[in-house]
């Protein structure tokens, strides 16, 4: 026996032979599958649509909470670059307010002046005085760049008009990167000259080296251009471009997702005011979403784990009600077959009380008189030479025995219930069971008219269930018609395989609400006379059970037709009797 087998329901193969014309509602597999598909969905469905809804609304206020993070980092950041650039240029502008053109031109104050603002600020590398024609006047510093000429260089044209310069990164003279702050001191409406210091790069760069950013973020200065203004790890080096697009310019601190070498970025960015540089923090969306993840991993092993325990619960629900439905059904199946058993016999034992009523009355009568004749014959002595008249008498007597014997076996019609498969005349089974109702038709004077095709060959058929057919059929039409009403039977060859036999009576007929239902059981219209309902129900079931089919016909006050088709040959259903009997058993 395999794993299947095993496993299998009982009701998986379970066909219910009497279950009528309405089979659909005894159709366990189905009733099984839909109480499964239905369980499931009402249970699963509203399971999986809020855990869908959660995971949605989990993953979006994880994404949102990184989001502000990043903001608020990107924010803080650029308050520390923003503070650090505007105090030393502010420390620039008090230098120029507070000293002259020609102390700021004398070196040592100028060297003086450095020290101060390294010692006070820090940052500063050097420091240098410039006139208006772009010639550094005086100079403060590690180089020896006094009497260099700026005036072509693109921060002292900047300066020249704006009057402050903050510079991106770049080479110039010293062929090292570093950034310039120069502002400009107006001496008379033509003259002025400009304060230029150099702010040491790495002092710059410790503000963004020593930022903590999770996500294996990274952040970095660029200019607009897209040159790094600060060391970047995963972008490059200094005043190499970056190969993410320069954000587009923004007055706030703004936030976007961008896909890099198919690695999505989350990317905030803030343009520092009256400079060049624009802060960016990048980080790997990835990284920040590991909390996320496993958050997910729990919400789907919660939800695999309760699909599976509704899953398991719906089948074994479902396969515990089916089984009592068919325990049921079952037992059902058993009292149809006890109360048909009762109305075979009840028919029968009518039928059989009538004949032998009939017949064993004159019997006994006819037995008394040839008795005493025989008597007679043995005691007088004229007649004991006369063996031909003794001879008579003992076979009047054996004849009375032998009648006395058929009504016995009439009695014992009832008791056959083996299935028998054999030849059947089809006039001569319909010709004895009218013959068990010829008293009623005639006591009644119904007249009961019979035609059968002669070309209706002997067939193979249950003679006995045939016999009951035929028998409830007969019956229900002399309940349908009044006394002296009429019935006809005709029986003909349909096909070369199929035969039918025609009951139609001018009876009261059948409501047309009620022709669905006729076959169905414990459906009747005679309940209030006695009627069980279950007449025309096992007449259908053993229609089929012989391979056949019926219907009915019928208008009120017309009568009624039943229409019994059957083939000539019938198909052998041994799987299907075993299989019953083991779920019978």
């Amino acid at each position: 026996m395999s794993i299947i087998d095993i496993i299998k329901p009982k009701f998986w193969d379970y066909q219910d032979v009497a279950a009528g014309p309405h089979k659909h509602l005894f159709n366990f597999r189905r009733i099984w599958q839909l109480a499964v598909v239905l369980m499931s969905l009402v249970a699963i469905v509203p399971l999986v649509s809020i855990t869908l809804i959660d995971y949605k609304v989990t993953q979006h206020a994880v994404e949102t909470d990184f989001f502000l993070r990043t903001a608020r980092l990107v924010s803080n950041t650029w308050r520390t670059v923003s503070f650090f650039l505007v105090e030393r240029r502010s420390a620039l502008d008090f230098v120029v307010k507070d000293n002259s053109y020609n102390s700021l031109c004398d070196s040592k104050r100028l060297y003086e002046i450095l020290r101060h603002l390294k010692q006070g600020f820090g940052g500063f590398i050097d420091i240098g005085v410039i006139d208006s024609n772009g010639i550094q006047r005086a100079y403060a510093g590690p180089y020896n760049l006094e009497g260099i000429n700026y005036r072509d260089q693109s921060w002292f044209k900047d300066v020249t008009n704006k009057g402050v310069n903050v510079s991106d990164v770049f080479m110039g003279f010293r062929r090292t990167p570093h950034i310039v702050i120069a502002v400009r001191h107006n001496l008379s409406k033509e003259s002025f000259f400009i304060l230029r210091a150099t702010i040491d790069t790495d002092r710059f760069n410790d503000l963004l080296s020593q930022l903590e950013v999770s996500g294996q973020g990274d952040s970095f200065l660029i200019n607009k251009d897209g040159i790094l203004q600060t060391p970047s790890r995963d972008y490059g080096k200094v005043l190499d471009k970056i190969p993410l697009p320069v954000p587009e310019f923004s007055q706030h601190t703004s936030v976007y997702e961008q896909t890099h070498k198919d690695k999505a970025l989350v990317i905030g960015y803030d343009y520092i005011h009256d400079t060049p540089f624009i802060l960016m923090i990048v980080k790997q969306k990835v990284a920040l979403m590991k909390p996320w993840q496993t958050t997910r991993l729990q919400l789907i092993g919660f939800l695999i784990a309760s699909i599976s325990v509704i899953a398991l619960v719906t089948l074994s629900v479902s396969t515990y009600l089916v089984n009592r439905i068919l325990l049921a059904d079952q037992k059902r199946i058993m009292t149809l077959h006890e109360v048909e058993y009762s109305n075979k016999m009840a028919s029968i034992g009518r039928l059989a009380a009538g004949v032998a009523h009939e017949i064993n009355n004159p019997l006994a009568v006819i037995n008394e008189k040839v008795g005493l004749i025989k008597d007679i014959l043995t005691i007088k002595d004229e007649f004991k030479g006369n063996k031909k008249l003794v001879e008579l008498a003992n076979s009047a007597l054996y004849s009375v025995d032998r009648c006395g014997t058929i009504t016995k076996r009439l009695l014992n019609f009832a008791r056959h219930l083996d299935v028998k498969i054999q030849l059947v005349n089809i006039d001569e089974v319909i010709k004895d069971v009218l013959g068990f109702l010829a008293k009623e038709a005639d006591y009644r004077s119904i007249k009961v008219l019979v035609n059968v095709s002669r070309n209706i060959p002997e067939f193979e058929c249950d003679r006995g269930k045939l016999q009951q057919i035929f028998l409830n059929i007969v019956n229900n039409a002399f309940a349908a018609v009044k006394d002296g009403g009429k019935i006809d039977i005709t029986a003909k060859r349909e096909k070369t395989d199929l035969i039918s036999v025609t009951f139609t009576d001018d009876g009261y007929g059948i409501p047309k609400s009620d022709l669905e239902r006729v076959f169905e059981p414990f459906f009747s219209t005679k309940t209030k006379q006695g009627g069980t309902g279950l007449g025309l129900s096992i007449t259908y079931g053993l229609v089929q059970e012989l391979g056949g089919s019926v219907g009915v016909q019928s208008e009120v006050g017309k009568g009624t037709s039943f229409v019994v088709t059957l083939p000539l040959k019938i198909a052998k259903k041994e799987d299907e009797e075993k299989n019953n009997e083991d779920i019978a058993g």
